[in-house]
């Protein structure tokens, strides 16, 4: 069975939280990649930015839907969900945009779960790590030449 470690990429561009978040931009842009993994200074994961992280900072503030009830109001949305949609929306670094807890898979997990995952949840990129560093990482380029 082909696994991660077989097929991940072992150099793998990162940022850290407080990298600026037109770097980040940037270095997704030139390098031509869909996400970056952000680690401390220790090389623990603790989060992944995506182009899609940063193109949630053009959006419109998404006001919550109230309703009054005795004179009071009532939010229909969570305020967490649009407290974290500002955040993005307003972000200078990466760790105010980046997701946190990132889907990461081990490096003897199978290639059929990954793609599965990639399939399932639409991810283009998955990080590989082992004891809670990053070891690697996963695009859907690299299941493609497995099969080729």
């Amino acid at each position: 069975m082909i696994k991660a470690e077989d097929i991940m990429a072992k150099e793998v561009i990162t940022v850290s939280p407080d990298t600026e978040i037109v770097q980040a931009a940037r270095i997704l842009v030139e390098e031509n990649i869909n996400g970056v993994p952000v680690v401390d200074e220790e090389g623990k994961m603790v989060g992944i930015l995506c182009q899609s992280d940063l193109i949630a900072q053009q959006k419109t503030i998404p006001l919550p839907s109230l309703f009054t009830l005795l004179d009071g109001f009532i939010p229909l949305t969570s305020m967490k969900k649009f407290e974290k949609n500002i955040q993005k929306i307003a972000a200078l670094k990466v760790s105010d945009a980046m997701t946190v807890d990132p889907v990461a898979v081990s490096p003897d997990t199978g290639i059929g779960e990954i793609a599965n995952l990639m399939v399932d949840k639409n991810f283009h990129s998955i990080p590989v790590i082992d004891e809670g560093k990053l070891v690697g990482i996963i695009g859907k380029e690299d299941i493609l030449r497995t099969i080729m």
